[in-house]
């Protein structure tokens, strides 16, 4: 009923903006967002896709930008979940809408902003899951380092578990943005923020020799018919060049990455759910559990807020009530028949 009086509503607005078209609208709107937050492309993308799924709700329900209200917002939402979303999904969806709501309030196209006093249902956070410090030693012995594309994914992997990067992160990094001497990597994270992260002796050691593979590789050779080729994967090492190319001398993507450390995890059924994101969780939840400062952590992970690196406390508080109980005396308690049991 209420969502009907807003389409009964949706002719009535304030002048010329009302009717202004939804692309034109949205387009406008995630300009603004790549200006004045300076959103990532993939942010953008996915703001994207939940404003263009609100939008072709509203148009099912011919309700026009002007007669946007909380019955409409409301009934999307149950919309959202009828179709089995997520309740982070749901959070993402209501987040991008609520951006453009607020511009359409503040151009006057709405006489108030409707989704302010939206809230969605609280919901617990799911732990990330993560590796044992033995699988994922297993993981990356693995690995074949007698080609260059072995040492390529190699130096990948210890670069984004020994500085906690990004799936994106790892793959935008640049030559110049490695400082091996310095031991330190320039990382360009979420919003163009950009942060230093110290790389340790396994993740030099592998990049090291990925380079050094890299160059020789790229050295011009001299086919059989005396035309000169060059070896797949080994474009020239320009400072601005990409740190990691594909076999194509391109740079390598997301999805990359992605189907490489699956190939690698498949030699094992156990290690088979890994994702490029698992080892970021390793990273940050390995460093607290050797007894990190949390801020250290928020830090070298690049997060805004630090209840959001707050999750791996759980994690860190599992691993020591594990260990109280392993090796406390009075962790555990004498069963009658004697012995011990866990209390």
């Amino acid at each position: 009923m209420e969502l009907a009086q807003s389409r009964a509503r949706s002719g009535a607005g304030s002048g010329n903006a009302t009717s202004a078209p939804w692309d034109d609208m949205i387009d406008r709107h995630l300009a603004r967002l790549a200006v004045e937050r300076g959103l990532s492309r993939n942010s953008l993308e996915a703001y994207a896709r939940d404003l263009r799924d609100f939008h072709d709700f509203c148009r099912c329900h011919a309700v026009a930008p002007g007669a946007i209200d909380a019955a409409v917002l409301t009934a999307w939402l149950e919309r959202l979940a009828a179709r089995g979303l997520k309740v982070t999904s749901q959070r993402r969806s209501l987040a991008a809408v609520r951006g453009l709501v607020r511009e359409l309030a503040e151009r006057g196209v709405l006489a108030n902003d409707p989704a302010g006093a939206l809230k969605l249902r609280p919901h617990p956070r799911a732990l990330p899951r993560t590796l044992g410090y033995s699988d994922l030693t297993s993981l990356i012995a693995a690995i074949d380092t007698t080609t260059l594309r072995g040492l390529r994914d190699r130096a990948m992997i210890e670069l984004a578990y020994g500085c906690g990067l990004r799936v994106s992160e790892l793959v935008g990094l640049r030559l110049h943005q490695v400082e091996l001497e310095a031991k330190v990597v320039i990382v360009l994270g979420k919003g163009g923020k950009e942060r230093l992260v110290p790389v340790g002796g396994a993740a030099l050691k592998a990049l090291r020799a990925y380079l050094t593979a890299r160059r020789k590789a790229s050295h011009d050779q001299i086919s059989a018919d005396g035309r000169i080729r060059r070896c797949a994967g080994a474009t020239p090492a320009k400072p601005d060049s990409a740190l990691f190319v594909s076999r194509f001398g391109r740079a390598m993507t997301r999805q990359g990455f992605f189907k490489a450390l699956k190939g690698w995890a498949g030699n094992d059924p156990r290690l088979a759910w890994v994702s490029p994101h698992t080892l970021r969780h390793c990273f940050a939840t390995h460093l607290l559990e050797g007894g990190a400062d949390l801020r250290a952590v928020q830090e070298m992970l690049g997060h805004s807020d630090i209840s959001t690196t707050q999750i791996y406390t759980h994690l860190s508080r599992s691993h020591l009530r594990k260990v109280h109980r392993e090796f406390h005396p009075r962790a555990r308690r004498r069963p009658p028949g004697g012995g011990e049991t866990e209390g």
